[in-house]
């Protein structure tokens, strides 16, 4: 079957008709300016005791005095070590059923763990956990890296580098499921699915075009 991209994944999840605009308009790219938050989170060991004056010149979502909080609560976590020297940065990944750019691969401390795989998102994390378009990314990234290693990977992270954040996803029964909707929901597109006309609708670029009445969130997916 059509492998499809991780990013496509993301766009089933929270809305196919988004999707079928995304693909008719050959919509990809990341923007310039989530793509310098994502780059945020290759500099956490540059940034954790960066000074005021360095913070504020950056993308993020928090003030400079917040942000080094949140990047010293996580520097005092067993992950972050692999997060600021991680096994390979943007590599590509290739799995039975999708395939992308996987931002971090992490080798846990202790022999026989395996590697843990990130994404990293631009924008703002929930109150707990992470979105559900990025859990089904993250779930997607595991199970594609999970293919190429021969071997369950149990786990994902997601990171908000703008904010100083990293979440966990655990690969329960729940989020497999999600997923693996998604994935049906991605291939099945060939003309424009049921317009839906929700809470969804409001970070969506093309809410115009599809008839709802929303503004225009493009970071929310990140």
């Amino acid at each position: 079957m059509t492998l499809v991209p991780f990013s496509d994944l993301a766009r089933a999840a929270y809305c196919p008709r988004q999707l079928y605009y995304v693909r008719r308009d050959e919509e990809r790219g990341v923007p310039p300016e989530a793509r310098e938050r994502i780059d945020l989170a290759f500099r956490y060991d540059e940034l954790v005791d960066a000074p005021d004056r360095t913070l504020r010149r950056l993308p993020l979502h928090r003030s400079p005095a917040a942000y080094r909080r949140n990047l010293t609560r996580l520097r005092d976590r067993d992950k972050y070590d692999g997060l600021v020297d991680p096994t390979s940065e943007r590599g590509f990944l290739s799995g039975k059923d999708c395939h992308g750019t996987v931002h971090k691969v992490l080798e846990p401390g202790g022999a026989g763990s395996p590697p843990v795989p990130t994404l990293v998102s631009s924008g703002e994390p929930p109150e707990s956990g992470v979105w559900e378009p990025q859990a089904v990314r993250a779930v997607g990234i595991a199970k594609a890296l999970a293919w190429e290693h021969e071997r369950e990977i149990p786990r994902a992270l997601v990171e908000y580098p703008a904010v100083g954040v990293v979440r966990e996803v655990r690969l329960t029964t729940r989020k497999k499921a999600a997923y693996h909707e998604a994935l049906r929901a991605a291939r099945s597109i060939d003309g424009p699915p049921p317009r839906v006309d929700d809470g969804r609708c409001d970070a969506c670029d093309y809410a115009s075009e599809c008839g709802t009445r929303r503004r225009s969130l493009r970071s929310l997916l990140g």
